[in-house]
């Protein structure tokens, strides 16, 4: 019965590493959308282009992943846990931050 546990334990541990990456990496893809569209001189639009819809997804995205965090979070150790939460909040809010910043 130990295999099974352990096993457990060790997909637990690989969801929770991937679930720590991808917001952060969702958010900063985002937020290279954003700055790309300003660099580029991509004027807003009355309809949402491609642009925005990968930006909606990739931050939509995000929502579930932190949750699968939430729940897959070694709790032992509450402070990793907190600062991987910080980090991917800081993350969310930069994308936030450049899209209010650039007016799309």
């Amino acid at each position: 019965m130990a295999p099974i546990v352990q096993t457990t334990a060790r997909t637990q541990s690989r969801t929770n590493r991937i679930c720590t990456v991808l917001p952060v990496m969702f958010s900063i893809i985002a937020l290279g959308l954003v700055l790309g569209a300003v660099a580029a001189g991509v004027p807003p639009q009355s309809d949402e282009g491609t642009l925005a819809h990968l930006y909606q997804l990739l931050m939509a995205a995000q929502f579930p992943l932190v949750i699968v965090f939430i729940a897959t979070a070694e709790w032992t150790r509450p402070r990793q846990a907190m600062i991987v939460l910080m980090v991917q909040a800081i993350a969310g809010a930069a994308a936030l931050a450049a899209l209010f910043w650039s007016g799309y």
